[in-house]
This record gives C-alpha cells, sequence and structure tokens, in this order.
C-alpha cells in the first residue's frame, strides 16, 4: 500500500508507486493524501485531503486486504501526519518511510512546521526512512551531510529517533560515483555510475517503493534495498528513451517489459 500525493504528470506520488509495484510483481493499494496539478517543470496547484478522509482510506484497505508493506510519500500537513501515525500505529506491518519534502521541480511539498509532526510522529513507525541529504540535514536541523563521515553520523542520528533502518541517499552528493549507505542491524553501501540525464523525476518516490515491494515479497530489508537499488538505475538509464514532457522527465518504470 503507498499513501502519497498525486503527480498528475504520473512520474512520482501515487502513480510511480503504483507502477513500481507492478513492474516488481506485488500488487498496488493506495491511499491519497492530496492532489497535485503537476508536469515535468513544475507544480503548480497543490489540494490536500481531508485528514479523516486520508484515514478512512488507510482503514479501507486495511480492513480488507492482506498488506505486506506499507511506503509513505508526500504527506502535506501536520495533522494528516498525525492521522497516517494514528492509523498505523496499531499495525506491525513494514513501512518504509520516504519524508518527500521537494519536488525534483524545487517546489516545496511538505510545510517546513510539519517536519517535526514527521520527526515526531512517523519516524518511530519506520521499518526503512530513505531520506536524500537535504531531507536528512533538515530533520536534524542540521547542514547538508558534505562526506561519507559525516553522511554516517546523521545516518546514525535518524536511527537514534526510531527508524530501524536508514538509507542515506547519495544523488544529491557530487562525484561520478553515486553511494547510498544504508544503516541499521548492520551497513552496507550500494554504489553505482552517475548517470547524466535530467529525467530523474520520481527517484525518490521510486526507490522507496521498490524497497516496500521487496519487502513485501519476504526479502530481508537488505536485500530488498539492493533488488530496488538495482531497479532504480535500470529505470533511470533506460528513462531518456521516454521523451516524457520538456523538463525533468519520469524514470522508465517498465524497462524490463518495453524499451525506451
Amino acid at each position: 500500500m503507498t499513501i502519497a500525493g498525486s503527480d498528475s504528470g504520473g512520474g512520482a506520488g501515487i502513480q510511480a508507486d503504483l507502477k513500481t509495484f507492478s513492474a516488481l510483481g506485488v500488487y498496488g493499494a493506495s491511499v491519497v493524501t492530496a492532489v497535485t496539478a503537476q508536469n515535468t517543470r513544475a507544480v503548480t496547484a497543490i489540494a490536500a485531503l481531508p485528514p479523516q478522509m486520508v484515514r478512512a482510506q488507510i482503514g479501507a484497505v486495511l480492513d480488507d486486504l492482506s498488506v505486506g508493506a506499507i511506503k509513505i510519500g508526500m504527506l502535506g500537513g501536520p495533522e494528516i501526519i498525525r492521522s497516517v501515525a494514528e492509523a498505523l500505529a496499531p499495525y506491525q506491518i513494514p513501512l518504509v518511510l520516504d519524508p518527500v519534502m521537494v519536488a525534483k521541480s524545487g517546489d516545496r511539498l511538505l510545510e517546513a512546521e510539519a517536519v517535526c509532526a514527521l520527526r515526531d510522529h512517523l519516524l518511530p513507525l519506520a521499518t526503512v526512512l530513505t531520506p536524500n541529504l537535504p531531507e536528512a540535514a533538515e530533520l536534524l536541523q542540521l547542514p547538508c551531510a558534505a562526506d561519507i563521515a559525516a553522511r554516517l553520523e546523521q545516518g546514525r542520528a535518524l536511527q537514534a529517533m526510531g527508524p530501524q533502518w536508514v538509507l542515506m541517499k547519495g544523488g544529491h552528493a557530487e562525484g561520478a560515483i553515486c553511494s547510498d549507505l544504508l544503516l541499521g542491524a548492520e551497513a552496507a553501501v550500494f554504489t553505482a555510475p552517475r548517470i547524466a540525464t535530467r529525467n530523474t523525476h520520481g527517484t525518490g518516490c521510486t526507490l522507496s517503493a521498490a524497497i516496500a515491494a521487496g519487502l513485501a515479497q519476504g526479502l530481508e530489508t537488505g536485500a530488498a534495498v539492493s533488488q530496488a537499488h538495482c531497479y532504480l538505475q535500470k529505470a533511470i538509464a533506460a528513462a531518456d528513451g521516454l521523451g516524457v514532457g520538456s523538463g525533468h522527465g519520469p524514470v522508465h518504470h517498465f524497462h524490463s517489459w518495453w524499451p525506451a
């Protein structure tokens, strides 16, 4: 199940999550938290759903479907964050939390005052937290990590807030090699050559959804992250062939089924 916002351009949010679930062989249910007017260039409008409607969707899905994992993306405001946390607290379901704050276009998707609510109410419930470097810094109220040592320190600080695992994504760092640092019961580093493309819309959504898909299939956390990392790299490599939009286009979720 994905709990996230809708992207009218189809490259991120609920749409990216459901595509990822399907590509990796799991059935996807969805809980919409907000509707965005969005394309590859900008987010032009956002309308949040009432918290009670978000909670009703969660209840409807969990009352009927056997949910193997949950992915959380865009939430918007503190009221929705608290409602989601309260609705999920009774369940022991693997939870992947992507602390979405800013769209690829630069438009803010999480209210500044909601960061505290996210930190206080949802981080303690997370099985895997998947921040990029700016998101990790904002959650900790620190400067962005400048090197691997700082990433390790910030990842451990986030883990101390409650998540069982923290995946510090390295896409915002410099260098020809992109490194993601997984911290939990053990540590691992996932590396890949940086691909020269502007078509990276929805990469964070896709990676966290892919991790959730692996957990739903019964994989251990490290194996789920490894599978998701490999899937995302192939989706990015195939992205330029899609030719969707004139801004930051989406990755190719179905690269294994139909070539770009």
